[in-house]
């Protein structure tokens, strides 16, 4: 995925990324790490009323020079961009949420990266429930610990592969998908669906979500809560809380 404005020194400044990238998987996990506490995922747009562009250089304009974050197709968009530019194979794959009460179509965009001889789940876009690293496709029905959170790959069918969260102590299924290659444009229609279909969680209400080194900050709504060191603290907040919140903790300002 190419941008003619994507420019990788610019996006490393802009994810925090010190040193010098290499196509390798230090590079990858680095990276992944440094976006996922630099860049929120949020749905402002969407709350707007707007359906996110999903053409590559809109989406390097929105988060790498006016400093937003973005959705799974921008998020990870964003990403792919830098794999490109680093020389590093990859490709989109198609998911299935599995969060939702019914059944869903395959609506989310994840990565799969080679590097080190190996094949590597990378996803920053899957917002409070998502993974903070890379994933190796062979690691499967292992516990996986990240930080605070606990993540197992498992084969769903014959194509499929699953990843699922341990969350108060049961194993909650996140998403299912195959290695099918896909483009961005494939996902056309899931972007306008999550944008503007009534019974997506972006439509219902405002969603901000930034990693940080012990844990992430979640707003849900008015529903403030940070998840720091396996504990959390939640508050309620008002409109005006809210806005500075954006500010101040996620780092964004709605009126770029």
């Amino acid at each position: 995925m190419k941008a003619a404005n994507f420019d990788l020194a610019s996006y490393l400044a802009r994810i925090g990324f010190e040193g010098d990238p290499s196509p390798d998987f230090e590079t990858l996990k680095r990276m992944m790490r440094c976006q996922l506490c630099s860049v929120p995922f949020e749905n402002l747009d969407v709350q707007a009323g707007k359906v996110p562009s999903l053409a590559p250089e809109a989406i390097c304009a929105k988060i790498v020079e006016r400093r937003r974050g973005g959705y799974c197709y921008e998020v990870n968009g964003l990403f792919a961009m830098a794999l490109e530019a680093l020389g590093i194979p990859y490709r989109l794959v198609a998911a299935r949420p599995m969060t939702y009460a019914v059944r869903r179509p395959k609506t989310h965009v994840a990565i799969i990266a080679a590097v080190d001889g190996a094949e590597w789940l990378c996803d920053l876009g899957f917002g409070s429930f998502g993974i903070r690293e890379p994933i190796d496709l062979r690691w499967l029905d292992r516990e996986l610990k990240q930080d605070f959170d606990t993540f197992r790959l498992t084969i769903a069918s014959e194509h499929d592969y699953q990843l699922q969260s341990l969350v108060d102590g049961e194993w909650k299924k996140l998403y299912e998908f195959n290695l099918c290659p896909q483009e961005m444009v494939d996902f056309e229609p899931a972007n306008w669906l999550n944008a503007t279909h009534p019974d997506t969680i972006f439509t219902q209400g405002l969603i901000a979500v930034l990693q940080h080194p012990t844990g992430k900050l979640v707003l849900s709504g008015e529903r403030f809560r940070n998840f720091s060191e396996g504990r959390v603290e939640e508050k309620i907040v008002n409109q005006e809380e809210v806005g500075e919140l954006l500010r101040t903790r996620f780092l964004l300002n709605s009126d770029r």
